[in-house]
C-alpha cells in the first residue's frame, strides 16, 4: 500500500474542502496521484448527485453586485437542502467564489457560466459536482446578469432574496430612488417591466382564466369577455413594475415615482432571484 503523508491529505483538503479521511482513501485508492484523487472525489460527488437529484433546495444564498461602472448586475443564487449548511461559513465561501466569477467573466446565461473554469482543474459545473459529494446534499446554481446605464444591486437581509435593476439614465439622476426602486422588485416580486415585457402566451393564458372565472359565475358569454379584459388590467397593475403602486408609498405608482425624480426615468430591466 502506497504510503500517504499528511501533506498530501492537507493538500488535497485544500483543492476540493472534502473531510480528511475522505481525502486520505481517495489518495489510497489513488496510490498518492493528487489529480486521480480529486477524479475519485468528483465521482463520488457525481453518485451523490444522482441519488438526491430529486430533493428540493429550498435553502442557500442568493447575492446580487455589479461591475464598477455599474453599467452591467449579477445575480448568483446557490441553492442547497438545510439551513445547518447555508449558515456554514464554507458554503458562503464557496458562493461568494462563484459571484465572483461571474462578475469578472459577464456570462450570458447559465449554461455558459456553469461551462466557466472555476480553477486550473475543474470548471463551476465540476465543481459544483465535487461540493455534492463534500457536503452530501444536493447543489443547484441559479443565475442572471443584466445591463444598462446604470444598474443598482440590492442583497436583502439574509441572502434569500437579492435583485438587480437597471436604469436609463446615471446615477447622478437615478439617485435614492434606485434604492426605492430595488426594495419593491424585493418586497413585491413584479413578473415584468411593463404590460409590453410580457410574453402575449402569458397575457392569452389570463384572458383564458379570466373568462372562465366569469362564466362559472353565471356571467354570460360576452359580458365574461369584457371582464377577463378588466381582470387582466388588474393582473398588469398588480404585476408589472410600473404599475404596481409603491409599497413605501402606498399612493403612486412607480412609474409616477420616478417621473418625480426625472420626467423621462424609467427601468429597463430587472432581475430577481428568491430562494422562497
Amino acid at each position: 500500500m502506497t504510503k500517504i503523508t499528511a501533506s498530501q491529505v492537507n493538500e488535497l483538503r485544500k483543492k476540493t474542502g472534502s473531510g480528511m479521511m475522505d481525502c486520505k482513501n481517495a489518495l489510497v485508492e489513488a496510490e498518492g496521484d493528487l489529480q486521480a484523487a480529486i477524479d475519485i472525489l468528483r465521482k463520488k460527488g457525481q453518485k451523490v448527485a444522482a441519488k438526491r437529484q430529486d430533493r428540493e433546495t429550498s435553502e442557500g444564498l442568493v447575492f446580487a453586485n455589479t461591475t464598477s461602472d455599474n453599467k452591467k448586475g449579477i445575480l448568483v443564487l446557490l441553492g442547497c437542502e438545510t439551513d445547518f449548511v447555508a449558515k456554514n461559513n464554507d458554503y458562503q465561501q464557496l458562493t461568494q467564489s462563484f459571484v465572483d466569477i461571474a462578475l469578472a467573466n459577464l456570462p450570458a446565461d447559465l449554461a455558459s457560466f456553469k461551462a466557466l473554469k472555476y480553477d486550473d482543474n475543474l470548471t463551476v459545473e465540476e465543481k459544483i459536482t465535487e461540493q455534492i459529494g463534500v457536503i452530501g446534499e444536493k447543489l443547484d446554481l441559479n443565475y442572471a446578469v443584466i445591463d444598462a446605464d446604470f444598474v443598482l444591486a440590492y442583497n436583502h437581509p439574509g441572502n434569500q432574496v437579492a435583485t438587480v435593476v437597471g436604469f436609463n439614465k446615471d446615477e447622478n439622476t437615478v439617485g435614492d430612488a434606485a434604492k426605492q426602486v430595488a426594495l419593491q422588485v424585493a418586497s413585491m416580486a413584479p413578473i415584468a417591466v411593463d404590460k409590453d415585457s410580457i410574453p402575449q402566451d402569458v397575457v392569452d393564458k389570463e384572458l383564458e382564466i379570466g373568462k372562465e372565472l366569469a362564466i362559472q359565475e353565471g356571467k354570460p358569454a360576452e359580458m365574461a369577455e369584457k371582464i377577463s379584459h378588466g381582470r387582466l388590467n388588474k393582473f398588469f397593475k398588480e404585476n408589472t413594475l410600473l404599475n404596481q403602486v409603491l409599497f413605501s408609498d402606498g399612493k403612486r405608482t412607480v412609474k409616477d415615482y420616478l417621473k418625480d425624480f426625472d420626467k423621462d426615468l424609467t427601468v429597463t430591466d430587472f432581475k430577481r432571484i428568491s430562494l422562497n
